[in-house]
């Protein structure tokens, strides 16, 4: 038989489990009903709440994002372009690739005149723009198909940047989100920021933060872990300091701007390029991608194309110059 201290000691147990049980009930706070983000997805949505919550917080509600698809650019002043030391400095490095011989200060000279560049403040997308977003405008009727023919059929994967894209085609999609294709000084003030770094992540080139390639009969190299085009963000260390990705490599990217072999050495306010008159029928292209050499991923890099040309290494990514006009 169970004695008489023994049953107590139970009883005793027994009771202040009850009592903790009660305390938890007493002070458990308000729940929420679950809400699950729109499968949209990237657009701000409200949180639910019960009527509790909403008495305690005077009627406000959480604005709650899954990660913004854009990052704001303050209005701001730069110095754009490269000098000469820069260049030469860029040159060194691409003697260091296989095929050095084609190397020489010439091959960067299209970075010249350094210049001061006032920009209003502007939004650009965090990565490129994915073949999965393409591919929605697309089943619209609002933009032309990427062309993956002729072998480039292993590109077209949903994460991977879009490309196979003309710049008319860049600019089609841009505008279905309401946006624009980026300004070359744009796209350089948020590779470089305001201290005019050589690369996204910082001074030091680094093969292991971007897709890159080099300059040699065979432009792929893997050493990055990529020998062609990775899934857009897959460098997360080789990011900027704002939080953009992919500004150095994997796929190069269209910007606005038509081309000329040098800038103005004037001072400039928003700048959108050359006029059709004084520059060439190309269009910048910027950032570099897998098959290009450490030297041309540099933020101050220049590269172009003719307008139609659609390649599985060329990509873009959309901006605009307010939030207001984002769908």
């Amino acid at each position: 038989m169970i004695s008489a201290a023994r049953a107590s000691r139970s009883v005793e147990r027994w009771a202040l489990a009850a009592v903790i049980v009660g305390l938890g009930l007493l002070f458990r706070p308000p729940t929420t009903q679950a809400q699950t983000p729109p499968s949209a997805g990237l657009v701000p949505w409200l949180g639910a709440s019960s009527p509790g919550a909403r008495a305690l917080t005077g009627g406000l509600a959480q604005l709650r994002a899954r990660g913004s698809r854009m990052i704001r650019v303050p209005a701001s002043a730069f110095f754009m372009g490269s000098t000469t030391p820069e260049i030469e400095e860029a040159a060194a490095l691409c003697q260091r690739e296989p095929l050095a011989e084609r190397c020489g200060e010439q091959t960067f000279a299209d970075e010249l005149s350094l210049h001061h560049v006032r920009l209003s403040g502007y939004f650009l997308d965090r990565m490129e723009v994915t073949v999965a977003e393409y591919d929605a405008c697309v089943r619209l009727g609002r933009c032309a198909a990427a062309s993956y023919e002729r072998g480039a059929a292993r590109f077209k994967r949903p994460e991977f940047p879009v490309t196979r894209v003309s710049w008319d085609d860049a600019r089609a999609f841009c505008a279905f989100r309401g946006a624009r294709l980026p300004t070359e000084a744009e796209f350089e003030r948020a590779a470089r920021g305001l201290t005019g770094r050589r690369y996204p992540w910082g001074n030091v080139p680094n093969g292991h933060l971007a897709n890159h390639g080099r300059l040699g009969l065979d432009e792929s190299d893997p050493s990055d872990g990529f020998a062609e085009l990775a899934p857009s963000g897959s460098f997360p260390d080789g990011r900027t300091p704002d939080g953009f990705l992919d500004l150095a490599g994997n796929a190069a990217e269209w910007v606005q701007d038509r081309y000329a072999e040098q800038y103005p050495e004037t001072d400039a306010r928003d700048p959108s390029g050359p006029d059709a008159v004084s520059a060439s029928g190309l269009r910048v292209v910027r950032g570099g991608s897998f098959t290009s050499a450490l030297p041309r991923i540099r933020g101050a890099a220049r590269a172009a194309q003719p307008p139609n040309t659609r390649e599985p290494w060329l990509g873009f990514r959309c901006a605009r110059s307010r939030l207001e006009q984002a769908p």
